[in-house]
This record gives structure tokens, C-alpha cells and sequence, in this order.
């Protein structure tokens, strides 16, 4: 089963996907696994700019990740075998992962490789176009959202970048255009899929409204 979550930069579905990856099971009792569709394009931004390769050079960009050997396994990213989970987030990363994701040859080996991850087993994944370019059919499909003040408050508080509040809201607003202007997978609140305007709800809210929709499923217990 596939729980498919989407939503712009700090709308809160990286949190809300991990804890319902954590908390709920199958009919059979089998978890469920967490899938950050970010981290990997980040890490494929770390590697490029480790090797001296600009991010906005597609081809350099493309040929780096296919003869890089990239895996994902309880929510850890390893790049060619050296776990590099927590270098991913940085201002430097942040900058550049937009546009690197934008590349559609790179979309596409990404894309593939987190249906590959998914294959065979039950998860929650998200990003910007799991509802719609990645798992359309998922049965279950989320769009988070908020507003940029909201967003920006939010990651100031995670005390990751050294930006201020207003620099990091800037940083929101052209990574939103960036993503919503994409060639392909740009995002969207698809027709079918369940917005959720989280602004101002907590976690445990956005929990309950999707627990409340998923509970519907007869296959999923909570």
C-alpha cells in the first residue's frame, strides 16, 4: 500500500509522513516504511558539489548520478556506500536542490529509483509529485500546505539554517517557483488528491485529519 504525500517546502510532511510510517500496520500486521523523496536529490546535490560539479549543469549532474550508487534504508541515504544523511541539510543544499530537481533526465533515475525502494512493500512517501507523476494510483493521496509566513517561522525554529526569518522566507518563495515551474513532476494539488491547509495546526492535528481519512481503509489499522 502506498501513501502518497505532497506539498511545498515546510508545510510539514516530512514530519507527518515519518510518524505515520511509525504508527500504523496492515491488516497483517507489517509496518510501514518512510520515504523522503527530498533527501534524494540532496543527496545527489551533495555529491555533485563534492566533486566540483555545478548542480545546474544537467548533463555533468546526470552522469554523476548514474555511476553514483545511491540506497535508502530507514530513512538514511547512502552515497556509494558512505552514509551522508545528516550533511544534507545545509543552506549550500538548500540553494541548490531546486534546481537540480527540476532536470527531467534526473526526475526520471530519481523517480525510478524511489519506485524501486517502494516495490513490494507498504509506505509513506513524499515530495512534490508523488500524487501525481509517481504513485498516481496511490491509495491514499495528501497535499499539505501553508502559508509562506508559517513555512518560514517553522524552519527558523528548526534552527538548521543560518539565514534569518526573512531571508529564509525569500528562500521559500523562489523555491516555490522553482517547483511549480517545473518542466515535469512541478507541484501541484491534483484533482482526487486531500488538501490540508496545516498554517495553523499543530502536528498532532494534521495527524488526527489524515488518520481520520486513512482509517476508512479497511486494510490499515491505526
Amino acid at each position: 500500500m502506498v501513501i502518497a504525500i505532497d506539498g511545498p517546502a515546510g508545510s510539514g510532511k516530512s514530519t507527518i509522513a515519518k510518524l505515520l510510517a511509525e504508527q500504523l500496520t496492515d491488516k497483517e500486521g507489517n509496518g510501514f516504511y518512510y520515504i523522503n523523496s527530498g533527501k534524494l536529490y540532496r543527496a545527489i546535490t551533495f555529491g555533485c558539489l563534492r566533486a566540483g560539479i555545478t548542480p545546474d549543469n544537467g548533463e555533468k549532474v546526470l552522469e554523476f548520478a548514474n555511476n553514483a550508487t545511491i540506497s535508502y534504508k530507514n530513512d538514511r541515504v547512502l552515497l556509494d556506500g558512505e552514509d551522508i544523511t545528516d550533511s544534507l541539510h545545509t543552506d549550500e543544499i538548500d540553494r541548490w536542490s531546486a534546481p537540480l530537481s527540476a532536470y527531467v533526465p534526473v526526475r526520471h533515475m530519481v523517480n525510478d529509483l524511489i519506485r524501486s525502494i517502494a516495490a513490494g512493500l507498504n509506505i509513506v512517501v513524499e515530495g512534490r509529485d508523488m500524487t501525481t507523476v509517481v504513485f498516481p494510483n496511490a491509495e491514499h493521496r495528501f497535499y499539505l500546505d501553508a502559508s509562506e509566513d508559517s513555512r518560514a517561522q517553522r524552519r527558523f525554529e528548526q534552527g538548521v539554517s543560518k539565514l534569518s526569518l526573512e531571508e529564509i522566507k525569500k528562500s521559500i518563495i523562489r523555491r516555490d517557483e522553482v517547483d511549480r515551474n517545473k518542466a515535469e513532476g512541478s507541484l501541484v494539488n491534483a484533482p482526487g488528491v486531500c488538501y490540508i491547509d496545516t498554517s495553523d495546526l499543530t502536528i498532532n492535528q494534521v495527524y488526527d485529519i489524515l488518520i481520520e481519512k486513512i482509517a476508512g481503509k479497511p486494510e490499515i489499522r491505526t
